[in-house]
Order: structure tokens, then C-alpha cells, then sequence
């Protein structure tokens, strides 16, 4: 955990390393996978396409199980004047404020809603399926690159060996000449040969930055500016492939990511062509409100006026009623019964003081409707025709998956039983061309062997530890390789 803070630490805060005096960060290739985990770009965009997916799920659910609900609410304001409406005029003396509730519960079911939850669920588990396979791209990735530095690292070291040697030689060819037993181009030549190792030293040790540099990238975070200060820990031992073909293919039928998610993605066009075949089926849709509204006049007095008036005026009527048309031994009307109260009054005045949120409610109102699709211009089976292709593409893609996924995995154990076979070969060209070297070393400090003999001796096992050294990144690049179309680890 300290190594991966460190790691983390010289990744993000790059400046702290130029002030600072430098510090060794160790980085294993489960740290550097931890961090790619968690910041590699591609595999992040993998996991955010997830969310989407789950939330689609979820909806599927509800819309098919629970209504829709929605709730409005609004104030409104008109102005006094006259409005027109073909030949009648509407007149409004004063302003008016209004406001208003409401309340509506939807639901509908059909075919295709039905197929839904297992369609999305289909599209969840390939999606699901879509991030494995980024994840093992990334482990993959991650893992080529780290054995890259390794074997970048390694042949920096087979340079700087070479560089050593070529210094001893100088001596050797310097001793020589000093004592007459050598010429000068003996010693010319040892520094034109020492020259060529710095060169090939620094050209290794730049190659082992940048691939360092690409180490970080493929992980997905900043480096720090002396990319020197990070050192790689881990080993890998050569083992022998203990492996069967058969058994390799077996397993890769089954667990290669990118073939479960193109088998996930054809499972969701499979229930895909069911929806669309549900545009057949009649709808049932189910939808109910509750509402309510509040008016008020921005003056009350002209109203209560009016209603004042009309007062008076019925009462006036009823009293000439009984003085004008009343016959003797009649019962007079009750004209008082007419008159405009102070209760009637703060009526209106109570009834104007309900806006904003006195909601005079309305009646609730239900509707259940039944509808057959019977003529749509060919949409249905436009619809049906384009998902059906979809999965039969998906099929496709699926099969040629399957034959790609067989050829890698055969190539793969094919690489890596190469590969192995190889490592043994380049180990016993190596230890000749040790042997090579160092008998061609004392022959030339006894003076029975040339300075070139001693130079072609020296490019052969310059070649042969460099050879080695590539064939053993060779195997475990391999062996990653093959691990990735299997779609698990191998060792």
C-alpha cells in the first residue's frame, strides 16, 4: 500500500519531484493495474455507459408495474377589458388573479412494454459484459507495457555490461601498446568500439524512459517528471506450457470477454425483435386527475356594489308588489328576505380572500382506453424487419468472433510453445558466445589473437544476451497475449 501511495503520489503531484530532493517510487504490476483501474480513460468510459444501462433496467420495472404521477401548479393574471368572441363582446371591469393545482396519474400496457424488463436486463448484462472486456483489455495492455519496460530495462543493463567490457578492453589495448606488444589501432579501435557502447547505452536508457512514459499513459495518469525515480518490482519466472490446446479453446468458448459481450449484445437484439413484434398488440392505457382552482379580483368593491344593487332592486320590485297587486287578505312577500346582509358581504369578500391556496376543487375525473393498432403504413413490420436484421448481424458477429477467438488462442499456444523453445536455444547461444568471449579475451592478452577477434567475439555475445533478453519478454508477451483470448490468467 505505501509503494501504491508513493506511485500514486510522483503520478499526480509531478512538480513535488523538481523541488524535492528525488525519491525511488516502487511500482508492482498489481499497483500499476489498481491505478489503471481507477484512471485509464477507455475503461472508464466503459463504466460510465454502464450507469445508463442500469438506470434503463429500472425503468423498465416501474413503467410497466407503477403509473406515471405528475403534479402542475400555476398562477394566472388577466387584465380589465372587453374581449371579442365572434359576435358577443365580454366585458371585465377589473384585473383578476388566479391560481391553480393539479394532480394526473398515467398507465399503460402493451406488447412491447411487456418485453421491456427483459430486454433492458438483456442490455444491462451486455453492458455488463462490455466492461469486462475493457477491463481485460486493460489488464492485458497494462500488463504488454510493464513487461516492456522490463525487457527495456534489461537491455539497458545488457548495454551497460558491454559498455563495462568495452572499457576493460580500452585498458587491455592501452596496456598492450604501452609495452610494444600492440599498435595503436589496437587502442583506436577499442575506443571507437567503447564510443559505439556509450551511444548504445544511452539510447537504451532513453528507450527505457519512454517506455516508462508509455507505462503511464496506458495506465492513465500524469508521470512524474523524472521518470527514473520509478523502478518496477515485480518478476516473471519461464515456465513450461503445461497447457492443451483443446482445453485452452474449451475454456475461451466460454470466458473470452469479447465474445460473451457480442453473445450479451445478440441476446438483447433477440428480445429486441420481440418488442418490436409487440407494436401488434393492443394498448391498455389507464389515466386519472385531480384538480382545483382559486380566482380573485384585484378590487372586491365594484362586485359588492353590484350585488348591492341588485339587492335593492329586488327588493324595491318585491315591495311594489305588495303596495300595487296584493288584493285585501292577502299575505304580503317578504321584501327583507331580499336585502343585501353584511354576511352576504364578507361572503364575497371570503370567498375573493381564497386565492392563492383556498382551492375550490373540481370533479375527478377517470379514463380507461382500449386501442387495436390497424392500419400504420407498414410501421410494424418495418419495425419487426429492421430488429430482426440487427440480430441476425449479431449472429454474424458472433460466429466470426468465435473463429477469430479460435484462431488466437491456436496462435496464441502456438507463440507461446515457440517462444519457449526459443528461450533455450538463445540461453545456449548465449553461454557459447560467452565462452567465445572470454577465449578470445585471453588469447589477445597473450598476444595469440587479433583485436578484431576480440571485436567480432564481442558483437556476437553483445547479440546473444540481447537475443536472450528478448526472448524471454517474447514468452511472457506471449503468454499475456494468449491469457487475454482465453479471457483468464494462465499462471
Amino acid at each position: 500500500m505505501k509503494r501504491l501511495l508513493l506511485s500514486v503520489g510522483l503520478a499526480v503531484c509531478p512538480a513535488l519531484s523538481v523541488t524535492q530532493q528525488p525519491t525511488t517510487a516502487n511500482l508492482s504490476l498489481a499497483d500499476a493495474l489498481a491505478l489503471a483501474r481507477a484512471h485509464n480513460p477507455l475503461y472508464r468510459q466503459a463504466l460510465h455507459d454502464r450507469a445508463p444501462a442500469g438506470w434503463a433496467a429500472r425503468n423498465a420495472w416501474s413503467s410497466t408495474f407503477l403509473p406515471t404521477l405528475t403534479a402542475s401548479g400555476g398562477l394566472g393574471y388577466s387584465g380589465s377589458g372587453q374581449q371579442r368572441f365572434l359576435t358577443a363582446n365580454f366585458s371585465q371591469n377589473v384585473s383578476t388573479l388566479s391560481s391553480s393545482y393539479g394532480l394526473f396519474l398515467d398507465w399503460g400496457l402493451n406488447g412491447q412494454t411487456l418485453t421491456q424488463i427483459p430486454l433492458k436486463h438483456a442490455q444491462l448484462s451486455a453492458a455488463d459484459a462490455d466492461v469486462a472486456g475493457a477491463e481485460s483489455n486493460l489488464v492485458t495492455g497494462v500488463t504488454q507495457q510493464y513487461l516492456s519496460v522490463l525487457q527495456a530495462r534489461d537491455n539497458a543493463e545488457v548495454a551497460r555490461r558491454e559498455l563495462d567490457r568495452n572499457e576493460q578492453f580500452l585498458k587491455l589495448a592501452q596496456a598492450r601498446y604501452d609495452v610494444g606488444r600492440a599498435s595503436l589501432i589496437d587502442v583506436r579501435q577499442a575506443q571507437v568500439a567503447r564510443g559505439q557502447a556509450e551511444v548504445a547505452l544511452l539510447r537504451a536508457q532513453t528507450g527505457l524512459q519512454l517506455e516508462k512514459l508509455r507505462l503511464f499513459q496506458q495506465i492513465g495518469v500524469m508521470p512524474p517528471v523524472d521518470v527514473a525515480t520509478v523502478q518496477l518490482t515485480d518478476t516473471f519466472a519461464v515456465q513450461t506450457p503445461a497447457w492443451q490446446l483443446g482445453d485452452l479453446l474449451t475454456m475461451a468458448e466460454a470466458q473470452n470477454p469479447a465474445l460473451k459481450a457480442l453473445r450479451a449484445r445478440e441476446g438483447a437484439a433477440r428480445w429486441g425483435v420481440r418488442a418490436a413484434t409487440g407494436a401488434y398488440t393492443p394498448s391498455v392505457s389507464v389515466s386519472a386527475s385531480w384538480s382545483g382552482f382559486t380566482q380573485k379580483l384585484s378590487d372586491i368593491n365594484p362586485t359588492i356594489a353590484a350585488e348591492s344593487a341588485s339587492a335593492a332592486a329586488n327588493m324595491a320590485a318585491c315591495q311594489y308588489e305588495n303596495t300595487a297587486w296584493l288584493n285585501a287578505g292577502q299575505t304580503a312577500l317578504p321584501c327583507g328576505a331580499l336585502a343585501f346582509t353584511p354576511q352576504q358581504e364578507q361572503a364575497i369578500r371570503d370567498q375573493n380572500a381564497a386565492y392563492p391556496f383556498n382551492f375550490t376543487p373540481q370533479p375527478f375525473q377517470a379514463r380507461l382506453t382500449i386501442s387495436i393498432p390497424l392500419w400504420s403504413n407498414f410501421s410494424q413490420p418495418l419495425q419487426v424487419s429492421q430488429a430482426k436484421a440487427q440480430q441476425q448481424d449479431l449472429e454474424e458477429s458472433v460466429r466470426a468472433r468465435g473463429l477469430q477467438v479460435h484462431t488466437d488462442v491456436s496462435q496464441g499456444y502456438l507463440t507461446v510453445t515457440t517462444a519457449y523453445r526459443t528461450i533455450a536455444i538463445q540461453d545456449t547461444n548465449r553461454t557459447a558466445a560467452r565462452e567465445q568471449l572470454q577465449l578470445a579475451t585471453e588469447r589477445y592478452r597473450v598476444g595469440s589473437g587479433t583485436f578484431f577477434e576480440l571485436l567480432d567475439a564481442q558483437v556476437a555475445q553483445l547479440r546473444a544476451e540481447s537475443d536472450y533478453v528478448n526472448a524471454v519478454y517474447d514468452y511472457h508477451k506471449a503468454v499475456a497475449a494468449l491469457e487475454a483470448a482465453v479471457g483468464r490468467p494462465l499462471r
